[in-house]
């Protein structure tokens, strides 16, 4: 027998259908209940509110867990690549060698982009943010290609706009850095893989040899993966409600990009960097900062530490952590604002107090010091978010397609006046 959930109101008693997930997570539908009861529900931001049913990725935060497609993240960041996971992430399954090298193979053959678009990228100011400048980019390709914006495309199409979207996002995001250093920028190397390429985009000086190191690539593959995708997230649900108007799926990423250059959403590991430079700038003594954190009437609060949805631990953190080791030794860094870093995480992995109350090192935390290590600039970190989370918000997009999902439309409590009658100006 099916389980329900009952409403009494004015003496009516309503009842809804109560729908169980794959993980046993349960809702109540109720998708008739304005039409039943003329009733709405008020929940300010959306936190007790199921907007849609998804197949892409479970997140139990109270657990510490997190799968994409039923994988651990454990696992796929050990055994797999960024490209294989967003594969993965979008068409369902892991690919078998074939498909992998095709999609491989095609990705490779659309990372150029159309030269006019430069001139585009030459409009911008070198100090404008490089998340304003990823988001207009990608907006741009629905002028390049035309045909995205036609909601009646085949699976064929839709799927070339998918592959050109992961293809080309790397130079953007490279050639967003490149303007805000004010460098010429560098076109894609088609005989490196995906995060060599992009170092390489990113990091190559005219006249210069670079040589990718291949444990900043691996750590960078690993940092994408497990930003791949994190469920339904404030930019997460921004993509898919736009794209529920049958919006171009480049207008949609585009808008996804915006939602997560928020410092809420995007900017937690720039807050870190900020964090451990304001405490440099303090004298650098990371236990006065150690015991304001311990201090409930400081205002003071440890940026980088605990997790809104992880309740017990963040597996991403424990993943990361082995990357940011090895490309700190690898590349033999001194920078005293990490080794400041270092001293909180060994704080709060061996004080009791942060034990107790489970305020581990996040992945915001240490992807926050690899960024620094490779000598990104703060701004430039949501950029690096949005590169990894593109296959998470490519499959979500595609999801919401194919489930035929309505076009978005909140409710909400109004508040303001009753109607009043029309006072002329002149007798104001």
């Amino acid at each position: 027998m099916s389980e329900s959930a009952k409403l009494i109101y004015q003496g009516q008693e309503y009842e809804f259908p109560v729908i169980t997930g794959t993980e046993n997570e349960s809702a109540i539908d109720i998708a008739k209940l304005r039409a039943s009861s003329g009733l709405i529900t008020l929940d300010p931001g959306y936190k007790n509110t199921g907007a849609t049913t998804s197949a892409i990725t479970f997140l139990d935060g109270e657990e510490g867990i997190l799968r994409y497609r039923g994988y651990r993240i454990e696992d796929l960041a050990d055994k797999s690549s960024f490209l294989e996971v967003s594969y993965l992430l979008i068409y369902g399954e892991l690919p078998t060698q074939a498909q992998y090298e095709g999609f491989s193979r095609e990705i490779t053959h659309h990372t150029l982009v159309h030269e006019d678009i430069k001139k585009i990228l030459e409009g911008f100011p070198s100090n404008a943010h490089p998340m304003g400048v990823l988001s207009s980019l990608i907006c741009a390709l629905t002028a390049f290609y035309p045909a995205s914006l036609n909601p009646n495309r085949s699976e064929e199409e839709i799927n070339l706009s998918i592959i050109r979207l992961i293809a080309k996002m790397p130079t953007f995001a490279a050639w967003a850095f490149k303007n805000e250093m004010g460098h010429p920028v560098n076109y894609p190397d088609n005989s490196l893989d995906y995060c060599s390429n992009f170092l390489k985009m990113m990091f190559a000086l005219p006249a210069e040899k670079y040589d990718v190191d291949p444990i900043v690539a691996a750590a960078l593959d690993k940092l994408l993966i497990l930003h791949a995708d994190h469920e339904q997230n404030c930019s997460t649900s921004t993509v898919r409600i736009v794209g529920s108007s049958q919006a171009s799926i480049y207008a949609s990423i585009s808008a996804g990009i915006n939602a997560l250059w928020g410092p809420l959403h995007g900017g937690a590991n720039q807050s870190v960097i900020e964090m451990l430079e304001a405490i440099k700038a303090d004298g650098g003594d990371a236990k006065k900062y150690l015991d304001k954190a311990k201090d409930k009437n400081d205002p003071f609060r440890l940026m980088g530490f605990g997790h809104r949805v992880y309740k017990n631990f963040d597996p991403r953190a424990k993943i990361i952590k082995k990357a940011a080791d090895d490309v700190l030794e690898k590349l033999g860094v001194n920078d005293p604002i990490l080794d400041i870093a270092k001293e909180l995480e060994h704080a709060a992995l061996n004080d009791q107090y942060f034990i107790d109350r489970k305020l581990y090192p996040n992945v915001d935390f240490y992807s926050g010091i690899i960024y620094r290590a490779l000598g990104i600039p703060t701004d430039m970190f949501t950029v690096m978010f949005a590169l990894g989370r593109l296959p998470g918000w490519i499959a979500q997009w595609k999801e919401m397609r194919e489930n035929g999902e309505p076009i978005g439309r909140p409710r909400q409590v109004y508040t303001g006046s009753n109607q009043r009658d029309y006072v002329s100006m002149n007798k104001r």
